[in-house]
């Protein structure tokens, strides 16, 4: 006789199952044959004894398996050992994590820094820390999943204004005594970008704090990633297992406000530190990708061809100029089904659906990188234009798309 648990466990896996929202993990394998040159190579990996090129990762800059940044980690573990040992306030707050926070606020312009393991942590840690019931705050409708679990967690009145609509987030901030407006910088399933610098205006004007969430523009996205930022955000959420292609993140902002977070923040405090080993990979990756202007170049580059091609082959997009690049298909199934194909012919990309995206809005969400060669791109997008035409989807427009955010 099956437990409570037991029963309720199955009849879920089973909903998800039947909906085609089920989700598993794939064992992938490094192609040694592939990656003799780690620093030049295309994102390949391995899969069942097949290799795939990678369009579903999130190493912008292609900086996971860059020598100099191997090389960094190895060091880094010699230095100081493989792990921190114990919480930041107990023995694991070392110099590497110090450097890092160094670096990380000459490079933003902020006053201070806090590091976490993830930035899934650091988000849920900001929120429910900084805000209580005693808060109001405003946030775009589609911020990441972390910041709404801090907030609920928080206790606060939440109020979402409409996705990038610097109307909607004037009249909430216009209506209440709001404490903080909470965006990204880059929209992690859309791609798109927050008009940052005019919600930082419109905060000034109502005496609110400005919060973006960075983890998706950092070290790619102009604007930034430079001693300018702190003029315009008051609270800069970095994470570094994006374009600086390592693990960690940080929260940036007032020295008050991460003297606040070490005395309050329970994931902080009751929390084994970033190992230092990762923390001085990561600050060789923040250097590197500094000294290294031609990767952001490079993504540039690579972003224009794929759209252009999109564009040459009818393929629909979302209109993002980063390098993630959505294809709303719709239907979870179907999406799961134009991805399997693509896989078929050797192209991996990444099949988003409920409750990541909303119902309805299931999609690829192709993201590029530095590393691709522009070979791998033609082959994407060829493959991907004809997997569409032989499945006959009908494809969401990038106005059908705009309208459901509204």
């Amino acid at each position: 006789m099956s437990s409570l648990l037991e029963t309720k466990i199955a009849a879920r896996q089973h909903a998800l199952r039947e909906q085609g929202l089920l989700r598993q993990r794939k064992v992938l394998s490094v192609d040694h044959a592939l990656n003799t040159n780690a620093s030049t190579s295309s994102p390949r990996f391995v899969f069942e004894g097949r290799a795939y090129i990678n369009f579903s990762s999130n190493d912008y800059l292609g900086l996971s398996r860059v020598p100099e940044l191997v090389e960094a980690l190895h060091l880094g573990a010699q230095t100081y050992g493989v792990g921190s040992g114990a919480s930041p306030l107990v023995t694991g707050y070392s110099e590497a994590h110090l450097a890092l926070e160094r670096e990380l606020c000459d490079l933003t312009g902020h006053e201070a820094a806090l590091l976490f393991c993830s930035g899934f942590s650091a988000n849920t840690a900001l929120m429910k820390t900084l805000f209580d019931q005693h808060d109001i705050v405003v946030a775009d409708k589609l911020v990441h999943a972390s910041i709404i679990d801090g907030l609920q967690d928080s206790g606060a009145q939440l109020k979402r204004f409409l996705h990038n609509s610097l109307e909607s987030a004037e009249r909430l901030l216009a209506r209440n005594q709001t404490s903080a407006l909470i965006t990204e910088s880059v929209f992690s399933m859309d791609g798109d970008c927050a008009p940052i610098a005019q919600l930082s205006a419109l905060c000034r004007q109502h005496h609110a704090w400005l919060v973006v969430d960075d983890a998706h523009g950092f070290a790619v996205l102009d604007g930034y990633n430079n001693a300018d930022a702190a003029k315009l955000i008051d609270v800069q959420v970095v994470t570094f297992g994006k374009a600086l292609g390592c693990q960690g993140a940080a929260v940036l902002g007032s020295q008050a406000l991460i003297d606040f977070l070490v005395s309050n923040a329970r994931e902080y405090i009751y929390s084994t530190a970033l190992s230092p080993a990762n923390a001085a990979l990561a600050l060789a990756a923040t250097q590197y990708s500094t000294a290294h202007p031609e990767l952001q170049q490079k993504l540039l580059e690579n972003i224009t061809l794929f759209k252009r091609l999109c564009r040459e082959a009818n393929v629909p997009l979302l209109g993002s100029d980063t390098a993630i690049q959505p294809l709303i298909i719709g239907d979870a199934r179907q999406t799961l089904q134009v991805a399997e194909e693509l896989r078929a012919a050797g192209i991996w990309v990444g099949a988003i659906r409920p409750p990541t995206v909303p119902v309805g809005s299931a999609r690829l969400r192709i993201t590029l990188t530095a590393a691709h060669a522009a070979e791998d791109i033609t082959a994407c997008v060829a493959q991907l234009a004809q997997v569409l035409s032989r499945v006959g989807v009908p494809l969401v427009t990038e106005r059908q798309a705009a309208d459901e955010h509204r």
